[in-house]
């Protein structure tokens, strides 16, 4: 299966600014982000000693932070969280292409009690070389039937309440798909398991808005503002009538769809931003 990370023993972690074993409990059962899913995470991609687009992940972190109602103390800065993600890439030995999970939880306690103090946790895995790569073989990809995603001021948070698109990655691996889309409240498109997703048709770059309940994606971000690409409503239908469909995340890029529903695609274009994000980011 494509968009598959490649998972690894780590020697250490992050908990809260210290390093400690991987196999560490730091965790308590009362944990907020355990119980209840007060918690949210940001995924990032290191390459060479660097976080490519560094500045939209820790944007999107602290912005998401404050619609959540975090208060976040003065000394966790961007800054200080970017230097203990590549410190804690360097002692698990892969700073040099690595998968990095960042998540922010709210203490321990009741859901009316208990500790607000914000905690977060740094995990890091090294990734294989064909993350960076175009795959060779378009995915095939449907739609997940069983739940819709709500359009509020938390759909486009990257959230521990992460259920509909752990259903929607199970759907897709029990029926043989490399991804199944995440539809909303209105029956349109919102975004797939792990990444967003774009459609092309006639030249135009096409991919839901944020309105439509949406993963606000920093590799979205990216196609939205360097290959001018336009915010829309899609349905399934304009799926089956587009040129082309591909999908993008931060540490896979842009993998191209190949199939959906017995429709046949091309990847003209997302051959193109690949060749763009080889040349200019994963450099």
């Amino acid at each position: 299966m494509a968009f598959l990370f490649y998972f690894h023993y780590m020697n250490s972690i992050c908990f809260n600014g210290k390093f400690l074993r991987a196999d560490a409990p730091v965790l308590m059962v009362d944990n907020k982000s355990y119980r209840y899913g007060d918690g949210l995470f940001e995924t990032m991609k290191v390459v060479k000693e660097k976080i490519p687009f560094a500045t939209w992940h820790f944007e999107r972190l602290f912005s998401s932070l404050d619609i959540m109602g975090y208060q976040v103390p003065a000394s966790i800065t961007p800054e200080k969280l970017q230097q203990q993600v590549l410190l804690l890439c360097q002692k698990n030995k892969c700073e040099k292409l690595a998968r990095v999970r960042l998540s922010v939880f709210r203490g321990n306690g009741g859901i009316y009690g208990g500790a607000d103090e914000l905690e977060y946790t740094i995990e890091c895995w090294p990734l294989g070389e064909s993350v960076n790569q175009l795959n060779e073989n378009g995915f095939v990809i449907d739609v997940f039937p069983d739940a819709r995603k709500s359009c509020d001021v938390f759909s486009n948070i990257k959230s521990a309440n992460y259920l509909p698109y752990i259903m929607a990655a199970r759907f897709a691996k029990e029926n043989k798909l490399n991804d199944s889309l995440v539809m909303n409240v209105h029956d349109r498109i919102a975004d797939a398991s792990i990444a967003n997703i774009f459609l092309v048709k006639n030249s135009r770059i096409i991919t839901p808005s944020l309105n439509e309940g949406c993963i606000k994606g920093v590799m979205r971000r990216y196609v939205l503002e360097e290959c001018k690409a336009e915010e829309a409503v899609l349905t399934i239908e304009d799926l089956l009538a587009a040129d082309e469909i591909f999908l993008t995340n931060a540490v896979n890029g842009v993998r191209w769809v190949k199939e959906f529903r017995n429709k046949q695609y091309n990847n003209l274009v997302a051959s193109k931003i690949h060749s763009q994000l080889s040349k200019t980011i994963w450099t």
